[in-house]
């Protein structure tokens, strides 16, 4: 039941997506079931996500639906005439339903969602990149972090002065591998590594030619210049044959070699045994030289610049050159992109390990916090700070409050006040975090830290108590949510229950239908024979005798004392029902094929005993059939009522404004 419960509820459940008209806007009333209004709005959006790429708001389609939602709106307010809506259980399975929507719809709305799209426009392209870096720790001195500052500052003025971005790095940038060549630091594409999400967003927020204001990572202080961006070139699977150089000594024997090679590869030579019997590098060459997937910024430019030049699979490249020595790189697949859906799918799980997420997440509670108003009561904090002792950081700590329990220590919003028991409360249930800031805090730092991340979580359990009036996409879920367990409860009561309950109901049912609608159709009875394998030589002695005899005789005849080598099962099928039976002639006495049994190794066979004729079904023998038809008719007769106990006004100016 509780999986037809959620099917059903099921049907009526919409994903997470806006509703196709705000109701903040002009929504007129498309129809009303007497006092309850459906706007056009809900209409369209239960429409739209139900029939997905079918919904083509053709006048059929339309009014198809419309006659389905009026039927449930008729139920929907029935079971609310019959005050399902106050029963306990129910009232219970909606907020189960709502605490689980609710728990990571506000995070997935104000930051995973916007994140994962901001990443997925930003991997479409690559950036190319320079910049000026001043180095300092994050946790460095205020002076030394006052000085780092000025000297970023100076060189930003340079930059606004009109010097070269170039000019001005050589000058001023710490950063020793690309101070010297102007800062440049190649072409770069989303996701940058973990704690440089602000370098990333100067870099795709930068136009091409301009540079960023000042920024700040774990490394120092940045600015940024974009020097050009292009279609991101994905990746590329790839073979290569390696001569190295060796270092110090004349490389002309090393080219000479790699220039034979590929005169061998012009002239018809398999790549893969060349790159086995000649390439220096171990790792790849047993694979035929394949060194799989790579995108840009994994090896040396020259080599990335050569393999992606490569215009189809199977083309390879003249002898290139880099650190390692000399190279003729071969491509063998190129990486199709993902689709949306997909690529989405991907980025999903490392924007929410990146530091991008906390910042997120960190910025959308500062938004609550300034929205609804937050008053911390530092005195009443101080107070319980000073009544712990060492065992707070212990998982032996208890709550010490005593009177100061039911103080407020945290108000949101005018109204909501939240005590110290409360925050005693998240204490416990936090009792690893607790435990494991005695490492770096004192107990002063340790409470205000963990009374932080407290103010935390209640922003959010405030903000997502407002997720109905804030996100009209959340009020229809819940709405969707709660009318689907109304329709449930009172299908189940008036329909179900009834047609499984109501024996005498259901016995004039079947009386009143008509003759032969439940038969059964010609049937086979037959004798299924099975024979052990130790036996198999007696298989054809059996299936002679079993022709012409009754299956008691032929257990009889073969099975002496204890020794039971053959069995026999009785059985009716009926035509249709068993393929094996089925492709036999049916007449009595006719045997099937032999068929050996995998896993004992003995042997079956079946016989038809006697055919059937078609007869009329007992209600016991229909009953599933006749439950099912019950229902039907226990369905109709409930819409029958509906219909004249309510009023449905449709108003038609409305509905054919849907119609495209």
């Amino acid at each position: 039941m509780k999986l037809l419960r959620n099917a059903l509820v099921g049907l009526f459940f919409i994903g997470h997506l806006a509703l196709a008209m705000s109701q903040d806007q002009a929504d007129p009333i498309l129809f009303s079931v007497d006092s309850d209004q459906v706007p056009v709005s809900e209409f369209v959006y239960i429409y739209t996500k139900t029939n997905g790429p079918k919904a083509n708001f053709s006048l059929a389609s339309l009014s198809e639906y419309l006659d389905l939602y009026k039927k449930f709106k008729m139920k929907v307010r029935r079971a609310r005439e019959m005050k399902l809506d106050t029963i306990p259980s129910l009232q219970s399975e909606l907020a189960g339903y709502r605490k689980q929507l609710a728990s990571n719809y506000l995070i997935d709305k104000e930051v995973t969602n916007q994140l994962i799209d901001e990443a997925y426009q930003r991997v479409q392209d690559d950036v190319r990149i320079g910049h000026i870096l001043v180095k300092v720790d994050l946790n460095a001195s205020p002076e030394d972090t006052t000085i780092a500052l000025k000297k970023i500052r100076e060189a930003e003025k340079a930059l606004i002065g009109g010097q070269s971005f170039a000019a001005v790095a050589s000058q001023f940038s710490e950063d020793e591998t690309t101070a010297k060549t102007g800062g440049d630091l190649g072409y770069w594409t989303a996701l940058f590594p973990s704690g440089f999400y602000a370098m990333e967003s100067a870099a795709y927020d930068t136009p091409v030619g301009k540079f960023s204001p000042i920024f700040r990572t774990k490394l120092g202080y940045h600015i940024l210049s974009v020097s050009d961006r292009r279609p991101a070139r994905g990746e590329l699977e790839v073979a290569h044959i390696l001569i190295r150089k060796i270092k110090g000594e004349n490389s002309a024997d090393a080219r000479t070699k790699i220039d034979s090679l590929y005169r061998a590869l012009r002239e018809g030579a398999d790549f893969e045994e060349v790159a086995k019997a000649e390439s220096e590098d171990k790792l790849s060459a047993a694979k035929g030289g394949n060194i799989g997937f790579f995108g840009i910024n994994k090896y040396e430019s020259s080599f990335e610049e050569a393999a992606f030049a490569l215009a189809k699979d199977g083309d390879f490249t003249k002898p290139i050159e880099t650190t390692s020595g000399y190279h003729i790189i071969k491509r063998i697949s190129k990486r199709a992109p993902d689709t949306e859906e997909l690529a989405k799918r991907r980025l999903e799980p490392l924007v929410k390990r990146d530091q991008r997420f906390e910042l997120a997440k960190t910025s959308m509670i500062e938004k609550i916090k300034a929205e609804i108003g937050v008053e911390e009561r530092n005195d009443v904090l101080l107070k319980y700070t000073q009544m712990q002792n060492d065992s707070f950081f212990t998982f032996m700590w208890r709550p010490r409050t005593g009177s100061l329990s039911d103080r407020t220590i945290l108000r949101l919003g005018k109204t909501t006040q939240i005590p110290v028991s409360s925050f005693e409360d998240y204490l416990l249930k936090n009792a690893g975090k607790r435990v494991n800031l005695k490492r770096s805090n004192d107990l002063v730092s340790g409470v205000r830290q963990l009374f932080n991340d407290f103010i935390q979580d209640e922003c959010i359990r405030y903000e997502e108590s407002r997720l109905e009036e804030k996100y009209p996409d959340f009020r229809a879920l819940m709405r969707e949510y709660e009318e689907g367990i109304l329709l449930f409860e009172a299908t189940k009561r008036i329909v179900w229950d009834r047609a499984g309950q109501d024996s005498t109901g259901l016995a004039a049912f079947f009386q009143a239908e008509e003759q032969g609608k439940y038969s059964w159709g010609e049937r086979a009875r037959v004798t299924y024979y099975s024979l052990k394998s130790s036996d198999t030589e007696l298989l054809e002695d059996v299936r002679k005798y079993a022709v012409s005899k009754s299956s008691d005789k032929v257990l009889s005849k073969f099975n002496k004392g204890d020794k039971e080598i053959l069995s026999a099962r009785e059985l009716i099928y009926e035509h249709g029902k068993n393929p094996a039976v089925d492709e036999m002639v049916w007449a009595p006495g006719t045997l099937s094929f032999n068929e050996e049994d995998k896993r004992t190794k003995g042997w079956n066979f079946i016989k038809i005993e006697e055919i059937l004729a078609p007869t009329p079904k007992t209600l016991d023998e229909a009953r599933g059939y006749v439950i099912a038809d019950y229902q039907d008719k226990l369905e109709q007769d409930w819409i029958k009522e509906l219909k004249e106990r309510y009023t449905v006004k449709v108003d038609q100016r409305v509905f054919q404004s849907l119609v495209k």
